[in-house]
């Protein structure tokens, strides 16, 4: 007996984050990027859901993280098919590129530790659990998403992994702005530091700090947004899924965001 289903508007905003009309519009796109074409990866064998009912059992796969045994049933078809929807539509899910920025567009870069069980991508962090570091850019003004690196090993600093997960680059041209960890990256825009002598700083700089301070709280409240979606914090899939997860769930953020 399927439990969940597209056709009951009433679950889908709570097992999802999204109203029902953005989560119809969210089907519309996942059509145009041939969703409705993808086969079963069986010759011959039908999808036992509809399109809609994939995509919501994607959506609620991110935002719940239950295991694939307890979402087939709900879902009326087995674990193993709740496996190939996942791993065949969640690519479709991911955010764009973001392909034209506006004029005067300032980024917001930050990372978070992913807590990943795959420790071919994972290592021990500060939190003292295995994690990978993501890092994830949002745009000032919008606070949309609009960029996201590559996960790293959660034991490397935001400043080198600014450099090696490539969020650099995507956001190459932009105004960057950060916290003090990205220190030895000369065009991101961080906070002054104390001299080093241990003098105070003049008012004016306090009161810059004060001012970046609080533009650079808007990446927090999108990665506390972010990690709603509780398969952010505890990736039990394989490391090398964790870029599409994060981009799939940022694009459900956005759209959630953009109304």
């Amino acid at each position: 007996m399927q439990v969940f289903s597209a056709s009951r508007p009433e679950l889908i905003h709570p097992f999802t984050g999204l109203h029902p009309a953005q989560f119809h519009r969210l089907v519309r796109l996942v059509a145009r990027r041939g969703g409705a074409t993808v086969a079963d990866g069986r010759p011959g064998r039908p999808w036992a859901l509809t399109l809609p009912g994939r995509v919501l059992l994607v959506a609620v796969y991110w935002r719940t993280n239950l295991t694939m045994r307890q979402i087939g049933p709900l879902f009326g078809v087995s674990h193993s098919a709740a496996h190939r929807v996942i791993d065949t539509l969640g690519p479709l899910l991911a955010l764009a590129p973001v392909r034209r920025r506006p004029k005067g567009q300032v980024a917001i870069v930050d990372g978070t530790l992913i807590p990943t069980r795959d420790h071919r991508l994972a290592a021990q962090s500060k939190n003292y659990r295995y994690s990978a570091n993501l890092q994830v850019a949002i745009d000032a003004n919008t606070r949309l998403v609009i960029a996201l690196g590559d996960p790293q090993p959660g034991n490397r600093n935001d400043t080198i992994v600014y450099r090696s997960s490539g969020i650099n680059q995507r956001l190459a041209g932009r105004e960057v702005m950060a916290d003090g960890a990205y220190r030895g990256n000369p065009e991101v825009i961080i906070p002054y530091r104390k001299p080093r002598d241990g003098s105070e700083l003049p008012p004016w700089k306090h009161d810059y700090n004060s001012g970046h301070r609080k533009i650079r709280a808007r990446v927090e409240h999108a990665l506390a947004r972010l990690k709603t979606y509780k398969i952010l914090r505890d990736y039990r899939r394989a490391g090398r899924t964790l870029a599409v997860t994060a981009a799939g769930i940022a694009h459900l953020h956005n759209i959630a965001l953009a109304g």
